[in-house]
């Protein structure tokens, strides 16, 4: 069973940002700010094994680490600004929507948040990537391959932007990579950043090593 999983973890990393633009690379030493809730923040590991951390090692980039436990996109949105002119980061990293789903709100207003937290990126004149997170799925957690909420592909596809798709629902499809039922353990960190990585690397953001 974990072979499986493993295989379908390389399956989605091979398939993930193959429409997505093509952005400039950054090089090593590039801030860059990683916004999201408890799975950027690291909850579940401990510190240093959060994914912004792992993913700097792998990219050289210095990643500030914006992440709040129990955010939501909603709530977000008031929040951006302020971790832009605080960071003046080259890229930005944004991984919410899990505590909205969570809280049953319509995928279409977690798209809208989303939409707009996008825009007040953009007008500072710096390009975003998103985390696709995955949706409440009663079968996915039955057979352990949850599935990507469809508004991450949808709004980057609107919004001509890359997207990370299928490595967050991979590695919390995994038990194994889970400290407990929504966050994932140190190997799951680990396991996140190397898969955005790897799909930066595919959109042209990243040269690894």
């Amino acid at each position: 069973m974990r072979s499986l999983r493993l295989l379908l973890l390389a399956v989605l990393l091979l398939a993930g940002c193959h429409d997505s633009p093509r952005l400039a690379s950054l090089p090593p030493g590039s801030r860059v700010l990683a916004f999201g809730d408890s799975i950027t923040f690291g909850s579940g590991a401990a510190p240093g094994e959060d994914y912004p951390a792992r993913l700097a090692a792998i990219s050289g980039w210095q990643i500030d680490n914006a992440g709040i436990p129990g955010d939501t996109a909603e709530a977000a949105q008031a929040r951006i600004r302020a971790a832009l002119g605080e960071t003046r980061p080259a890229l930005v990293i944004v991984e919410l929507g899990g505590n909205d789903f969570l809280r049953r709100r319509p995928e279409k207003a977690v798209k809208d948040d989303l939409r707009a937290i996008v825009a007040a990126i953009r007008q500072s004149g710096v390009p975003v990537v998103l985390v696709a997170v995955p949706k409440l799925s009663l079968i996915g957690v039955a057979t352990g391959r949850l599935p990507d909420s469809t508004i991450y592909a949808e709004l980057a596809k609107e919004e001509k932007l890359p997207v990370v798709e299928g490595v967050l629902a991979a590695v919390l499809s995994d038990p194994a990579l889970k400290a407990d039922p929504i966050h994932p353990n140190a190997s799951g960190y680990r396991k996140l950043a190397e898969g955005v990585a790897e799909q930066l690397s595919r959109a042209g953001l990243l040269k690894k090593p």
